[in-house]
């Protein structure tokens, strides 16, 4: 086999080569785009002509000889190989068939060497005759974990909108998913959807904001681009959620028109309108008001609605009426200065402070009954007595009754193990987390009398501060040499610095109750004298009902004493 050079126009075709049918008008711009910028990488094979001609066939790259002749190429490299018995035939279709095209895996591995010896993305593009975009949607691949790298290679590859999520995760939360999801020798495949689901977070598009650079530099909101999504749309993306709502709210109360109110939405995304108002589906009258909200994908919408006609009041209070109504028509209402999850982080926040306390706190006795028959009022507990209803209970307190109780099955009455007793129960039963295990107002009564306050956590950190709105973020400033800066990135950095080495508690994390609440709970929960006589039915066979309830009543206190 010889190495020359040729004029490309002197070759000839074989007329008895494998691949007769034409190839694609994209795959040859391709090759035609690669030539022009590496020239022929693998140089065709000729063979000298037979039966008396003295030019050459092409045995093996007439699609690289066409493309070299439209590139304008004098001169191109040939092997010189000698004419095989079937002319080439055989070593044709071997070239045609087993050739294998490079998965991702290694088509990431080499644009990245590639760009370790000093190429530009721009510049592969040209020498691939690929999109940029694509370029760097197959060096998304550097953030995927190498053991999963490893095994995609084997073939086993996720679904496009699989990898994205995958490479969008960070390597610490994909080593976690991995552990548990990678492949075994009982089951070598790996369920890239749940592998997937397990690193979805929540995304908000840029598209979807309202609010412009101000804000996204205010709330130090970071865009990534989406480089699996369509080229011709604005894929950029955040996955600080509680940023951009919060950008969003802002931009809401700085744009409500005059007769505008910020409104929630339901669990299901249906917008809350006042009471008594009446939605505008057709064309909406300049007397009629708007309702701004933001629906689940973060979006800012508006509906029209109008409020029914006040009734027409004589004297002279139907002037201040008329004001107060359209008052309450103007009113908006601003983003909470702490959000849905940081009142969810105070209440994990206040729980585990509680439960510390009640393990670690001094208690007195007389608190600690108190407080037992306090935490049996919670919401979040339910006992089957038999007496009045039936509630599920938790299993989980028979372990603490059970501790009361000797080898012998006697009750031991020790106050050292009823106080442990005591204080375990008050542990499985209290809880102030934003669910259905909350125990209600009960759980920050208890937290107040044993000094939970003392144990919360420090609340200075980027996590929550990141859930506290403007107005908010900055009165956490006072009593601290930190001043509120222009953006509001910047105030929460400077705050979480300061608090880096000391300790925070955020005033709507502390556990004294407001007053009117709990004054509303004590007076739903007082036994009102009609309540007492509805309980008190006559039975003509059971006698005085009154007096036997009055009797225990009395007994009850008698043995308390």
């Amino acid at each position: 086999m010889q190495l020359i050079k040729v004029d490309p126009r002197a070759l000839k075709e074989n007329p008895d080569r494998m691949r007769q049918s034409k190839s694609t008008p994209q795959a040859d711009t391709l090759l035609l785009a690669t030539i022009k910028a590496v020239g022929i990488v693998q140089p065709p094979v000729i063979t000298p002509e037979t039966g008396g001609g003295n030019g050459y066939l092409i045995n093996a790259g007439h699609r690289r000889v066409k493309q070299a002749i439209a590139a304008g190429l004098e001169e191109i490299d040939v092997l010189v190989d000698e004419a095989a018995n079937d002319n080439g035939a055989m070593r044709s279709m071997i070239e045609n068939i087993a050739r294998e095209a490079l998965n991702p895996v290694d088509q990431w591995r080499a644009i990245e060497r590639l760009v370790a010896l000093g190429w530009t993305e721009e510049a592969i593009g040209v020498a691939l005759a690929l999109p940029v975009r694509q370029i760097r949607k197959l060096r998304l691949l550097a953030n995927v974990l190498p053991a999963m790298l490893d095994h995609m290679a084997k073939g086993d590859m996720p679904e496009e909108r699989q990898l994205r999520t995958i490479a969008s995760a960070s390597l610490d939360e994909q080593k976690e998913v991995w552990k548990k999801h990678k492949p075994s020798k009982a089951d070598p495949q790996v369920s890239w959807f749940s592998v997937a689901q397990a690193l979805t977070k929540a995304r908000m598009y840029a598209r979807d904001a309202s609010f412009g650079d101000d804000l996204v530099q205010a709330y130090g909101i970071q865009w990534a681009e989406d480089l699996f999504a369509p080229a011709d749309e604005d894929s950029r993306y955040t996955t600080d959620v509680e940023a951009f709502l919060g950008a969003q709210q802002e931009w809401m109360t700085n744009n409500l028109p005059k007769r505008g109110v910020i409104a929630e939405t339901t669990n299901w995304g249906e917008v809350k309108l006042p009471p008594k108002a009446e939605r505008v589906y057709g064309k909406a009258s300049k007397s009629d008001c708007t309702a701004m909200y933001l629906d689940r994908d973060g979006r800012v919408q508006s509906v029209h609605y109008r409020m029914p006609a006040a009734k027409k009041a004589t004297g002279k209070g139907a002037a201040a009426d008329s004001d107060a109504a359209d008052e309450s028509a103007t009113v908006s209402k601003p983003r909470p200065d702490v959000t849905r999850k940081g009142l969810e982080m105070i209440g994990d926040f206040r729980t585990d402070a509680l439960h510390e306390a009640l393990a670690r706190a001094p208690i007195e006795d007389d608190a600690l009954m108190a407080l037992l028959i306090l935490a049996f009022a919670g919401q979040n507990v339910s006992v089957d007595s038999g007496s009045g209803g039936t509630y599920y209970g938790n299993r989980r307190l028979g372990r603490h009754a059970a501790g009361l109780f000797d080898r012998d099955g006697k009750l031991v009455i020790d106050i050292d193990t009823l106080r442990v007793a005591a204080r375990s129960t008050l542990t499985e039963v209290l809880s102030c987390r934003e669910n259905r295990t909350a125990s209600g107002i009960v759980a920050r009564v208890a937290g107040d009398v044993v000094g939970a306050d003392n144990f919360l956590p420090n609340m200075g950190t980027d996590d929550y501060l990141s859930c506290l709105s403007r107005a908010a973020l900055e009165g956490s400033c006072k009593d601290t040499p930190v001043l509120p800066r222009q953006k509001v990135k910047d105030t929460r950095i400077a705050l979480v610095e300061h608090f880096s080495e000391g300790r925070f508690v955020h005033p709507a994390a502390l556990f004294a109750p407001d007053k009117a609440a709990l004054l509303s709970w004590l007076a739903k929960n007082a036994v009102a004298e009609d309540d007492a006589a509805d309980d008190q039915v006559e039975d003509p066979e059971a006698g005085d009902t009154d007096d036997g309830e009055a009797l225990d009543d009395e007994a009850f206190r008698e043995a308390a004493e």
